[in-house]
């Protein structure tokens, strides 16, 4: 027989990795809008042991760093980094900030670091960050995101949704969710505004900022939980998710976002899921914004025993029906 690749360890779409991150340095963003106790959160994460070999990248809006100076006099961690943590700003190029990091890390002109935080600014669209990290393929192998967390506070977040886009789309494309100020209002009205506009993400409630340090580290998961019902939202946005039972041949699902990402690219505001493709052992991880695509990495193995391909579609103004139809037809035209 002849052996398709060079090893076992070795797939079509490169060294299948142990798990999602593999050797890849996770990146956690934190978004949220103005006011909603980002910083706070994150200060009090720099307090625990667990932040040690943490880089701290700020994104802040405007001339000035106030985020930058606050979360440096928060801990004398982020002065000359005692625990292995690192605070930098950028206001403008985030992919120079993340390859001075790696640059000044391998020089040893700062701390070793397993971890970077991104804190974007209250008014951010969290979509360019994702797209930083699927356009640049250097960075791709470098990085890697293992969540985009979102901070919403229990006292004004429910009307900054109800008249900001933004706030609503850093919402919907959350894997995971953060209530804060719920010692100062109830969440209940908040928590279901939460789930119409993104029922895949957990919701965690905090006080003054205090939480247990993983439900801002951990990587967004695969289990069933995260697949969860359709939502449909405002401002033309909706999401669903697709599954397939059986195993999928790449060359027509690849054509499908091709075709998808040529036609309506910058309504596809982000695709993520895993899929179970022919002659891989193991679950390959895809991911999409708007017109970029990452390059897709074999697991080394799934993790759970659910072997169904599944996506997640976030887009707007597609209707789910052509979208379904579209995968459907280019496999059974290959399949011809």
């Amino acid at each position: 027989m002849i052996q398709l690749f060079q090893s076992p360890s070795t797939g079509p779409f490169g060294r299948r990795q142990k798990r999602e991150r593999g050797a890849r340095i996770p990146v956690i963003v934190v978004t949220g809008f103005l006011g909603a106790g980002k910083t706070t959160l994150i200060r009090h994460f720099l307090a625990t042991r667990e932040s040690a070999g943490t880089a701290i990248i700020v994104n802040e809006f405007g001339a000035v760093g106030i985020d930058d100076a606050l979360l440096r006099t928060s801990s004398d961690k982020t002065v000359l980094l005692g625990n292995g943590c690192v605070c930098c700003v950028t206001r403008s190029d985030l992919q120079l900030a993340l390859r001075a990091l790696v640059a000044d890390r391998a020089r040893g002109a700062i701390p070793d670091f397993r971890r970077i935080v991104i804190e974007t600014s209250g008014l951010a669209d969290p979509g360019p960050i994702l797209q930083t990290f699927a356009t640049d393929r250097a960075l791709g192998e470098t990085f890697h995101i293992d969540a985009l967390v979102t901070i919403v506070d229990a006292v004004n977040g429910a009307d900054t949704l109800s008249w900001s886009a933004e706030a609503r789309k850093q919402v919907i494309l959350a894997d995971r969710l953060i209530v804060t100020k719920t010692d100062l209002a109830d969440p209940a009205m908040l928590r279901a505004k939460l789930g119409e506009l993104n029922p895949r993400a957990p919701i965690i409630t905090t006080k003054s900022g205090m939480i247990e340090p993983d439900a801002l580290t951990a990587p967004a998961g695969f289990d069933r939980n995260t697949f969860l019902a359709e939502a449909e939202h405002s401002d033309g946005i909706s999401s669903f998710v697709w599954r397939e039972s059986k195993p999928l041949r790449w060359p027509p699902f690849s054509r499908t976002m091709e075709t998808l990402i040529a036609l309506r690219g910058p309504d596809l505001l982000r695709v993520k899921g895993i899929l179970d493709v022919k002659s891989c052992q193991g679950p390959v991880l895809v991911q999409f914004v708007q017109h970029l695509s990452a390059p897709p990495v074999e697991l080394d193995t799934w993790p759970d025993s659910d072997r169904d391909s599944r996506l997640v579609f976030v887009t707007r103004n597609i209707p789910e029906a052509k979208i379904r139809g579209l995968l459907a037809a280019v496999d059974d035209l290959a399949e011809g």
